[in-house]
């Protein structure tokens, strides 16, 4: 009898360590578990993007937790698993306009309506999306996955996720991972750029003021804005058509309690599910593939591409423009809609070479533009490719 309880205690021990994470542990695993930590790294140590790479960086920890299949629905890949239940909202694309409203509702436009010639550098800087998307054509990639890579350059998340839902899901979370990456690192690689790209003189360039807007024009841009984006562009409907929403319910003055909720608990519940499902999803099994590896290369392209353009842009622009209307190139960089920190960049880099030079209001301006100008950039894309 007690040999037999002693067979039966081993092999139920035995069976359990199959369960365990030691036993179908590989290599992979290990990879993106470092990764995570790398990521939790950076949000901590050096604050980039914490409210976004806190997120990732654990959902990657959480994805790569080795398991044996069987039959328990415990991964992101498997139906009915509660993460597959709250990874829908990424592959349906549910959260990236919910994103999109608390972005609308905590947004502030005044900078580009007081002076809209400023959304000609956010549309210059959409470049990088289009440049990247032809050299992921040149590298094989099919049209739709490399319209789907190509929105990295927009340095913009949730548009990267909603594009990519639609026309690559297979390469989502290389491609989220990515975008996200680059966002984190703007201040790290979007300085040299712009240095590189500018003189000393142009860095000292002063702007006027930007003028007072009214209340009535406030409420007007969002209305205006969704009938001339998603006239134009209908496709891209459920990020412009969330975005100016949230701004109308910003700047009408009646909808306060509705504007909070977008832009304070809304976004912050739907940032934590985001980011922590894409980090998820990025299982070693489904994610190290040579593909990961192009996609990560492309975006970092697709970025400098979007930089430079930018900043390119707006030297061209003063060619044209009289003395005291120049722009200063250094705000050009800020096309991009990592919102705010390529306009906080701006302002940085400027107070180097001028302390007394504020360069924040003026930065906003094309910053706000790039969020418009990715989402019309993958209305393009998805009404052409889908």
């Amino acid at each position: 009898m007690e040999n037999e309880f002693i067979q039966f205690l081993s092999g139920n021990i035995e069976e359990f360590l199959t369960y365990t994470g030691f036993a179908n542990f590989e290599i992979g695993n290990l990879i993106m578990i470092i990764c995570g930590i790398i990521f939790i790294y950076l949000a901590i140590a050096k604050e980039f993007e914490p409210m976004l790479l806190i997120p990732i960086g654990f959902g990657i920890l959480i994805g790569n937790i080795p398991f044996k299949d069987a039959g328990l629905q415990l991964g992101i890949y498997e139906q009915g698993s509660v993460l597959n239940i709250l990874y829908q909202g990424v592959t349906q694309g549910w959260y990236p306009p919910l994103i999109f409203l608390g972005i609308g509702a905590m947004t502030d436009f005044s900078a580009l309506i007081s002076n809209p010639k400023l959304m000609l550098i956010g549309a210059a800087a959409q470049f990088g999306i289009f440049g990247a998307y032809a050299i992921a054509l040149a590298m094989g990639f099919e049209p739709n996955q490399a319209g789907a890579i190509g929105i990295i350059g927009g340095a913009d998340g949730p548009t990267a996720i909603f594009l990519s839902s639609k026309l690559a899901p297979n390469l989502m979370g290389a491609i989220a991972i990515s975008a996200y990456s680059y966002m984190a690192l703007v201040p790290v690689i979007q300085p040299p750029i712009m240095r590189l790209l500018t003189t000393k003189k142009e860095r000292l360039i002063r702007m006027k003021p930007p003028r007072v807007v009214s209340h009535t024009e406030k409420v007007i841009f969002p209305i205006a804005g969704l009938l001339l984006t998603c006239f134009l562009v209908p496709s891209g409907l459920p990020l412009l058509g969330m975005l100016f929403f949230g701004n109308l319910l910003k700047e009408s003055g009646v909808t306060r309690r509705l504007a909070e909720t977008a832009r304070g608990p809304l976004i912050d519940v739907i940032t934590i599910l985001l980011g922590l499902t894409v980090g998820a999803s990025t299982q070693a099994s489904q994610f190290l593939t040579a593909n990961s590896v192009k996609i990560f290369i492309l975006g970092a392209i697709s970025f400098i591409i979007a930089t430079a353009a930018g900043v390119l842009f707006v030297k061209f622009f003063n060619l044209f423009l009289k003395k005291g209307n120049k722009i200063n190139p250094l705000i050009g960089n800020s096309g991009v809609s990592a919102v705010p920190d390529s306009a906080r960049i701006s302002q940085v880099i400027g107070l180097e070479y001028d302390p007394t030079n504020y360069l924040l209001m003026h930065a906003m301006g094309p910053n706000v533009a790039g969020v418009i100008g990715s989402a019309v950039a993958a209305g393009i894309l998805l009404g052409f490719l889908a």
